[in-house]
């Protein structure tokens, strides 16, 4: 299967505006943005797990990352509500699921196969960094490597953004409103730019809350080998 699989191209996809499509375990659901790949892929979509919902135990032979949107995730870990970001690398094991329901916004099979960090913020609590010289933009950094960076921005009211993003990037809006390219981006719209891009934007007259990664597409590959967590 493939979705969006063209990475030299920029897409936006309102996900408000399609439906939701069941996965293999009950009452897990998706909106597949991009996907090279089967039920084992190198994947971006928002999952939705209704009340009770439980995958299977299984390990990330890929990695997963994701934020949760909505409700709270659960796993033998800990219980995670909106507004936390989540790295489970390569080897990682775990058993999710969502006693009251949840969505997640969730990247599988993008990582380093070698891997190893793994990662926990509550953006509920952590700070945002007033930038200087961008007036109006606040950063809460995530991760950062050799690969890719990955940080919340909240951009105040009519904030306009004037970047280059070279390696690329990808934007998902958590809240507000952001138009880009003549689109207006509203909450869970998500934008890829492809590499040699730029990121012209402006935020709507309630500002907006995004999340961000960059420098990432030009580690593009499908998988190689199976896991059974793909959502």
């Amino acid at each position: 299967m493939k979705i969006n699989a063209d990475f030299s191209r920029p897409v936006v996809v309102h996900t408000a505006e399609i439906e939701w499509v069941d996965s293999p375990i009950a009452g897990v659901q998706r909106k597949m943005l991009d996907r090279i790949g089967g039920e084992v892929a190198r994947a971006t979509s928002i999952v939705r797990y209704v009340a009770g919902s439980q995958f299977s135990a299984h390990t990330h032979g890929g990695g997963e990352e994701f934020i949760v949107l909505e409700g709270v995730f659960q796993d033998e870990h800990g219980d995670y509500p909106a507004g936390t970001y989540i790295r489970n690398p390569p080897t990682s094991r775990h058993t999710p699921r969502s006693d009251s329901g949840c969505v997640i916004f969730v990247k599988l099979w993008q990582f380093d196969p070698n891997d190893r960090v793994a990662l926990t913020v509550d953006t509920n609590i952590a700070p945002r960094i007033p930038q200087p010289g961008s007036e109006g933009v606040a950063v809460l950094a995530l991760f950062e490597d050799a690969r890719e960076t990955v940080q919340l921005e909240t951009w105040s009211a009519a904030t306009q953004i004037r970047r280059p993003v070279d390696q690329g990037a990808e934007v998902l809006v958590l809240s507000g409103s952001v138009e880009f390219e003549g689109e207006v981006l509203r909450r869970h719209a998500w934008l890829r730019i492809p590499i040699g891009g730029r990121l012209d934007a402006v935020a709507g007259r309630e500002g907006a809350t995004v999340w961000i990664k960059t420098r990432h597409l030009r580690f593009v590959d499908a998988p190689n080998s199976p896991d059974s967590g793909s959502t």
